[in-house]
């Protein structure tokens, strides 16, 4: 396949349709071509974002349906764990025994939390307010600053 040598040589030479407008012409166009590209730029970009956010949002989802599944699996495993102590002890033996194992994990758990929460460090960004203030007496001719 060749080109057709007339059209080559009309556009080198700046002939036809587009080739004829001055420079100022191609200038003025230029912020609307920029617009038009960030447009299409961001409609991409949400697109795949939207694409992302549907596929993040099953995912959620079906975590939330395992989770709700796990739940009442623990719950059949409290049953049976109850169930097996009951054959040494008296029912309502073997339930007590059970929910005091579950009562002692739960301690452990709200212990360990506990431990993290204070690792926390303060929500106020400190470093940042120590700045604004020093840049505050720094405008008020005051405090350590260059002079």
């Amino acid at each position: 396949m060749t080109a057709d040598p007339d059209s080559t040589d009309a556009r080198r030479k700046g002939s036809g349709p587009k080739g004829s407008r001055s420079l100022v012409a191609l200038i003025r166009e230029l912020p609307g071509l920029f617009i038009a590209l960030a447009k299409a730029e961001l409609t991409q970009f949400t697109t795949a974002l939207k694409k992302k956010a549907i596929h993040a949002g099953i995912g959620i989802a079906l975590i939330v349906v395992a989770l709700l599944l796990l739940f009442f699996v623990l719950a059949v495993l409290i049953a049976a764990a109850v169930l097996g102590l009951a054959v040494v002890f008296p029912g309502w033996l073997a339930a007590l025994i059970v929910a005091g194992a579950l009562l002692l994990i739960v301690v452990i758990l709200v212990l360990v939390a506990m431990a993290s929460f204070k690792k926390i460090p303060p929500l106020v960004p400190t470093e940042t307010v120590a700045g604004v203030k020093e840049d505050l007496d720094a405008i008020k001719g005051m405090g350590k600053y260059d002079r």
